[in-house]
């Protein structure tokens, strides 16, 4: 290690200007990690006991919804416990590991989108060969290559900044360790590690959005020729909701880290994580339940099945009641 043991920790400045509305951002915050969290988790639930919903799409989307827990936890969790406690310190390594994990979920989330893209692709464009082509083999195998390649991504770039000298000022202008703000703080030569961030990013994040906008081109080039308006209708909704996802994510995070620009951005660029790491998991569970039919119909079911489950329960306990009041008397 080429690092100066004598920081042994960073202080990570959060939001410095809010300081006096700490508890607020701690409600805000909060809301927004339970609701991503039992949101997603509540779409994984759903996908998994509706029998109807055992499907590529929705295999993809259980993926991509526990892929997002584990995103946000990567951040919120640590940024609530310093708002709480009002401790903003973290040591060398656990920054490192913050920096790793959120490089790999985010990540990961691209080649999952892509890979939902492709799903969409085929079961558009070519609907006979669809469940040959897109059988739980080909399912599982996809969904496992995005998440091996999501976590073998960002082993370069964290280690070629692990290797970085930390020997001035150790204040981090962010709230968790991401790249940049990390990068900054080096006094050594940053030009590879500053290199290797930038080609990775970039060859993750255009390979992914490649492959992506082929599939899209593709299946409007195909849902243009439906001769009906209500067959196009029909075949648009089913990846409506994933495009919304597609635009939001690949539009924040290639200004964060494919842009240019100037080293006084740093409030934006907190501005933008925000965005991109909090309020983007937290819109997923609302974007693919509200504007998904088959995902409110499956929690329909579900929750009749619920309602029903306690009106027999209570039934069962009245007429035990029932019972034991006539034989005592």
């Amino acid at each position: 290690m080429m690092n100066d043991t004598s920081i042994p920790e960073f202080i990570l400045l959060g939001f410095p200007e809010l300081q006096k509305f700490r508890f607020l951002l701690f409600v805000v915050f909060l809301t927004a990690y339970l609701f991503t969290f039992f949101g997603n988790a509540l779409i994984i639930g759903i996908s998994h006991l509706d029998v109807g919903l055992h499907t590529p799409m929705y295999f993809f989307l259980s993926n991509f919804s526990l892929l997002e827990m584990c995103y946000i936890s990567v951040t919120v969790p640590r940024l609530l416990a310093s708002l709480v406690m009002g401790s903003h310190a973290i040591s060398f390594w656990t920054c490192i590991t913050q920096m790793y994990f959120f490089f790999f979920f985010g990540t990961t989330e691209f080649f999952l989108l892509a890979t939902m893209a492709y799903d969409r692709y085929l079961a558009i464009c070519h609907p006979l060969q669809y469940p040959v082509l897109m059988d739980s083999y080909a399912c599982v195998y996809l969904a496992l290559g995005s998440w091996l390649s999501g976590f073998l991504t960002p082993f370069l770039p964290t280690t070629f900044i692990s290797q970085l000298s930390f020997n001035s000022s150790n204040q981090i202008n962010h709230f968790f360790c991401d790249t940049g703000p990390l990068i900054k703080l080096a006094t050594s030569n940053t030009f590879m590690a500053d290199m290797m961030v930038f080609l990775v990013s970039a060859v993750v994040v255009l390979v992914s959005l490649l492959l992506t906008v082929t599939s899209y081109g593709l299946i409007v080039s195909t849902i243009c020729r439906i001769p009906s308006a209500s067959g196009r209708h029909k075949a648009f909704s089913t990846c409506a909701s994933h495009f919304v996802v597609v635009t939001i994510f690949y539009g924040t995070v290639i200004f964060m880290y494919i842009c240019p620009r100037s080293d006084q951005s740093s409030d934006m660029d907190k501005v933008v994580s925000v965005f991109y790491a909090v309020i983007t998991p937290m819109l997923n569970p609302i974007i693919y339940t509200l504007r998904n039919k088959d995902v409110k119909k499956a929690l329909e079911k579900a929750l009749k099945r619920v309602k029903n489950g306690c009106l027999k329960h209570r039934g069962k306990t009245l007429l035990t009641v029932l019972t034991g009041t006539s034989t005592l008397t």
